[in-house]
């Protein structure tokens, strides 16, 4: 064959791969494979659909040119005891991936399904302060009965390729100070003057809110990654921690049943606390409760002593604490000393700035938190998770939920980009609305296409006075479901707002 005739066979492949590539991005729908699912029992083996590997996609890309993750957190100031972890799984989860690693996921739905097996009737007890997730107790001889999760053990697996479409990924991390003028600024040289291809970015909500308008104006490809009270429908934010649906609800309606109807809340001065107060407010009563006093207090706040004798008059059945930063994890060990043993219930604390190991016991007993991830979950792939942490930051003291949240959502962000075949931050987010599932190690997250936001696997963590940590309940897959319920579609309408329970009728009644 000539020289002309093999360079134009060559044009005619090029132009075949570059539709079939087109092809791929448009329909995101490439085949899925199956994983098996074993009765712990053994008496039988399931196999159900359940999300696959997407291999990296080859296409052409200039030498030398990154793929760029910008990355704000707070490495300095009151809140810095969660931006450190958060930057440090965003390392890890870059790492990875130019290693040549992902997460195991795909464009279908969440894998939370299970099967009839044997398990212990007491929930293991997870050891204080042990990095290699020590059991006080493993809950027994395996004599209960009924439905149980059984997952992979390996979900970090080969991606096929070396970085993200054949380009190394660059982390670029300033520190936000806990400062939102500062968030301000870097959002807007970052996007501007970087022009990251993708922004991870934010602890508070008021944080959150700070940069959103920048990242609208710009258009930017933006994931928030903390927990947080709900109610963001933005066509360009994706937020990927759990949701008051996934935390507040189940914690509330245990903690009535569990304890009684009466709850004082004491919460950060700022739209989460109030909002997430504002939800507790509207649920409680759904369930037999009623707020009996409710308290906000400011960010820079470290002294309780009147907080606590508050509480002390009020009498409540527990206490719903909802308190952010190093300054106000003061009240923990302010309250045991002051002899105040209230249960209490959070969707922050262990969770983020893990006070079951910075603070003396018993200053967290009878802490009860819905999480999304914790570190002591004892499952074989968060251990796995755990010996790859730690053999990277030996000196870290834990590994929050927000940071796990940061670590799975940078692993979805390449899932992404590799089933879209570019960087392209418009394509790039139809691909992450196309219905993913990741294998994180808190188990499967599924992202939900409407609303942006993620399915969880959501377990009730408690600790007891030694601060160890056990889990009373588990829900392998709670759905965002809220937005939908208000009417928010962003495959459909674009949107740009954050709702609040007085615009959802089913609660207006109870909002006041």
């Amino acid at each position: 064959m000539s020289e002309s005739k093999d360079k134009k066979k060559t044009d005619i492949e090029d132009s075949a791969d570059t539709a079939n590539a087109q092809d791929r991005a448009s329909s995101l729908g490439p085949k899925i494979k199956r994983r098996t699912f074993i009765q712990s029992s053994g008496a039988a083996a399931v196999a159900l659909a359940a999300p696959m590997v997407v291999p990296g996609l080859k296409v052409a890309r200039a030498a030398g040119d990154p793929v760029k993750i910008g990355h704000i957190e707070d490495l300095s100031g009151n809140l810095a005891v969660y931006g450190v972890q958060k930057y440090h799984a965003a390392q890890l989860a870059v790492k990875e991936i130019n290693e040549g690693k992902t997460l195991k996921g795909g464009p279908v739905g969440s894998g939370g399904l299970g099967s009839m097996a044997k398990f212990a009737v007491a929930p293991p007890v997870m050891g204080a302060g042990d990095k290699d997730l020590k059991y006080v107790n493993d809950g027994g001889a395996l004599t209960g009965a009924g439905m149980a999760f059984v997952e992979d053990d390996d979900v970090l697996v080969d991606s096929g390729e070396s970085g993200l479409l054949g380009r190394e990924v660059e982390l670029i991390g300033p520190d936000g100070q806990s400062n939102n003028n500062i968030w301000q600024q870097l959002t807007r040289r970052l996007i501007q003057e970087d022009k990251v291809d993708c922004l991870v970015a934010g602890f508070t909500s008021a944080e959150r809110e700070a940069i959103r308008p920048i990242v609208d104006q710009h258009k930017q490809l933006y994931i928030y990654t903390n927990q947080y009270e709900g109610g963001v429908a933005d066509s360009n934010t994706f937020c990927t921690g759990a949701i008051v649906e996934q935390q507040v609800i189940p914690v509330v309606d245990y903690m009535i049943q569990k304890f009684g109807p009466r709850v004082y809340t004491i919460a950060a001065d700022y739209n989460f606390g109030q909002l997430t107060a504002a939800w507790t407010k509207a649920f409680a009563p759904l369930v037999g409760g009623e707020i009996i006093e409710e308290e906000f207090v400011p960010l820079s706040v470290s002294d309780f002593t009147t907080s606590i004798a508050r509480v002390q008059a009020a009498k409540p059945d527990w206490v719903f604490t909802l308190l952010v930063g190093s300054n106000q994890s003061n009240y923990y060990p302010q309250a045991a000393a002051a002899g105040l043993e209230y249960p209490m219930a959070s969707t922050v604390n262990m969770a983020q700035g893990y006070e079951h190991r910075r603070f003396k016991p018993p200053s967290l007993n009878r802490m009860y938190n819905c999480v999304n991830y914790i570190e002591e979950i004892p499952t074989a792939r968060n251990r796995a998770f755990v010996k790859r942490w730690y053999e990277m930051f030996p000196n870290d003291p834990y590994i929050g939920q927000m940071a796990q949240n940061t670590y799975f959502s940078i692993h979805l962000y390449a899932l992404a980009a590799r089933l879209a075949g570019t960087t392209d931050q418009e394509v790039v987010k139809k691909a992450l609305e196309s219905g993913l599932s990741i294998e994180a190690p808190e188990g499967a997250v599924f992202l939900e296409p409407s609303t942006h936001h993620c399915s969880h696997y959501i377990r009730l963590a408690t600790a007891d006075a030694n601060h160890n940590v056990s889990f009373v309940r588990e829900w392998p897959s709670i759905q965002p479901w809220w937005l939908q319920r208000v009417g928010v579609n962003l495959v459909k309408h674009k949107e740009y707002k954050q709702y609040i329970p007085g615009e959802d009728p089913f609660f207006k009644m109870f909002a006041k």
